[in-house]
């Protein structure tokens, strides 16, 4: 389950937040107002005067990425993601047009597909959304190529963050941890209690033992709904998005930008925060992220630019996202090491499922005889009960 919609989505215009999340976030909201109208008028004054970025890549393919990396100059890569990057285990992505999520919701009987992200409608009728998240829960699947990608970019000093859309945790499946994660779209990893008198926290145990014995969480404290931490229409992106992509992308020398249509905002938007000179790769299955066609001709906007002319840090590569990283680590020389990676770790988590149906497979036979063993008890006590009776009686 991935690439969950974001409170200021394009499509949705009026994403007015709760009145008790509006202290948390607005700050925020305004400063990354703030920060766009910069963007505008920085993106202005650089095309207005002819003035572009520094180009570090040798050419505009992924062997020029792959030969910058190997540099030595480029030690602050940012990813940011999106649902392509886990279809290939097993999760449909959002909108695509037959096997997208949005196109096979009609069995929930939504007003339209969108609803069962509404905070509004999830209040009113959870049912929808919690026989989704039972479909799609996180732990039924396995990281991709694409996931332990990232993991080797961390492992090897390069990465500085990973942006994601996705909710399904397989970013910290494949062994990134909190710090290395920006979840801007939030995460099935903790949940929280509706009720702003309350908000009760509880884990990602919790929230799955409960949705898979069909019951709608409530709290335990005040009885209220209680929603995984994923962000609905009507909500706000988490404060750490805001605060961490500031310090971030100021910092980045590299934007790697992988299974996302650049679609949804505030997210889409990130493209434009590095430098003029950070050179910025797109794997995915279409370009994405382009320049808005009316800008363009006016000269300004903080799209990507593939194919003019004046392309001078843009590369798009267009395969499946786990394609796309396995080429890339080959030219790096990771190939090996990833491939190795993906093997070793996919026998960990096999491992660990069977230990679990093992486990729950002797717990259920323990209950099975324990409950003979009641049941035979109950029967010994019922005999000897008869045999006292008829004993009594004889003596009568």
């Amino acid at each position: 389950m991935s690439d969950v919609p974001a409170s200021n989505r394009e499509e949705v215009e009026d994403n007015t937040p709760e009145p008790e999340e509006q202290s948390d976030d607005s700050s925020d909201d305004g400063e990354a107002s703030g920060d766009t109208e910069m963007d505008f008028l920085r993106n202005l004054f650089s095309k207005t005067l002819g003035i572009s970025g520094e180009k570090v890549l040798d050419e505009l393919t992924l062997e020029g990425v792959a030969s910058y990396i190997q540099s030595g100059k480029c030690r602050n890569i940012i990813c940011m993601v999106g649902a392509g990057i886990s279809t290939s285990a097993g999760i449909p992505d959002f909108r695509s047009p037959d096997t997208g999520l949005y196109a096979n919701l009609q069995k929930y009987n939504l007003p339209y597909p969108e609803a069962i992200f509404q905070i509004d409608y999830f209040k009113k009728h959870p049912e929808p959304f919690f026989a989704l998240a039972r479909e799609l829960y996180p732990g039924q699947f396995k990281p991709t190529v694409c996931h332990y990608f990232i993991k080797l970019l961390k492992d090897k000093g390069l990465l500085k963050r990973c942006y994601s859309q996705n909710i399904d945790t397989l970013e910290r499946v494949a062994g990134l941890e909190g710090e290395d994660l920006i979840e801007a779209h939030g995460t099935f990893y903790t949940s929280h209690c509706v009720s702003f008198m309350c908000r009760k926290e509880y884990d990602l145990d919790w929230m799955k033992e409960k949705i898979f014995s069909d019951d709608i969480p409530k709290c335990d404290k005040c009885s209220s709904l209680v929603k995984p931490d994923i962000v609905f229409f009507g909500e706000n992106l988490p404060k750490r998005f805001f605060t961490s992509m500031a310090m971030d992308f100021p910092r980045c020398d590299l934007l790697i930008i992988m299974g996302t249509s650049l679609q949804v905002q505030p997210f889409a938007a990130l493209v434009g925060r590095v430098s003029n000179s950070c050179p910025r790769l797109l794997i995915n299955l279409e370009k994405a992220g382009g320049a808005d066609p009316l800008l363009g001709m006016i000269g300004i906007g903080g799209g990507m630019d593939f194919d003019s002319a004046k392309a001078y840090r843009d590369v798009a590569h267009i395969s499946t996202c786990d394609d796309g990283c396995l080429a890339l680590a080959d030219l790096l020389g990771w190939k090996a090491e990833l491939e190795e990676m993906v093997k070793r770790e996919h026998e960990k988590i096999n491992s660990k499922a069977e230990e679990e149906q093992t486990d729950q497979s002797s717990g259920a036979a323990g209950k099975a005889e324990s409950g003979k063993a009641e049941s035979g008890k109950a029967e010994s006590g019922k005999a000897e009960s008869g045999k006292a009776e008829s004993g009594k009686a004889e003596v009568e």
